[in-house]
């Protein structure tokens, strides 16, 4: 693990310096490497995420690994590449609605955690409801002492003001006011090397997996 990700951090430095695609193509040999050392972590990380978390269906990173190749159609930065690997391991894969858990490896900016990120309208009504409904069940969740010390907070996008059809005066109106249901654990690059972050990053994911059981609760039950 430890040489894998060594691997990975020096492309992504690399990449970061020289984001175009001549470089990649000269270098591909390099980024090939880190791709599959990239691939074997997250291979080994959903065998350890199966042994506690029965609801993950995945087999392989090849579901849950994100393209390195950016979308810039309508992005104002015109690099080609992303400078992260990601994947996300959750039941369907990457594309999938349901909460799950995501590693993100890049130099100085990696970090493990997971929920939902900008899930659809309906998934973020469903949500929205359910905490309407019983803001206590999400709240014990994130201020469970070992959680709230891990995630100190939700991650994203927060509206200005009451989501479309929600009194501004309930009292727990910014847990509704999100856009995404995310938290995260950063790590530096130190971390990130070093022989136990495999096992560091599983044991963020156990804290973290009530706060995925609640989402997926609700969205399932909203079908």
């Amino acid at each position: 693990i430890f040489r894998q990700m060594q691997t990975i951090l020096k492309f992504l430095s690399r990449l970061k310096q020289n984001n175009n695609r001549d470089w990649f193509n000269e270098n591909k040999l390099m980024y090939d490497e880190a791709r599959l050392s990239f691939e074997s972590f997250v291979n080994f990380l959903i065998l350890k995420i199966k042994e506690f978390d029965s609801e993950i269906n995945v087999h392989s990173a090849k579901e849950c690994v994100f393209r390195i190749y950016k979308d810039v159609r309508f992005s104002k930065n015109k690099d080609p590449y992303k400078t992260n690997m990601g994947a996300y391991i959750a039941d369907g894969g990457k594309k999938s609605k349901f909460a799950g858990y995501y590693i993100h490896i890049e130099p100085d900016a990696s970090f493990a955690g997971g929920g939902i990120y900008c899930p659809s309208p309906p998934v973020l009504k469903s949500v929205r409801n359910d905490i309407y409904n019983d803001a206590d069940t999400l709240r014990e969740i994130i201020n469970e002492p070992l959680f709230s010390k891990t995630f100190p907070k939700m991650y994203g996008e927060q509206l200005k003001t009451a989501p479309k059809g929600f009194s501004k005066e309930f009292k727990d109106i910014k847990l509704i006011n999100y856009k995404s249901y995310t938290v995260i654990k950063e790590f530096t690059n130190n971390d990130v090397e070093n022989k136990a972050f495999i096992d560091t990053v599983i044991s963020v994911y156990k804290i973290q997996k009530p706060f995925n059981q609640y989402l997926n609760h609700v969205i399932k039950n909203a079908g």
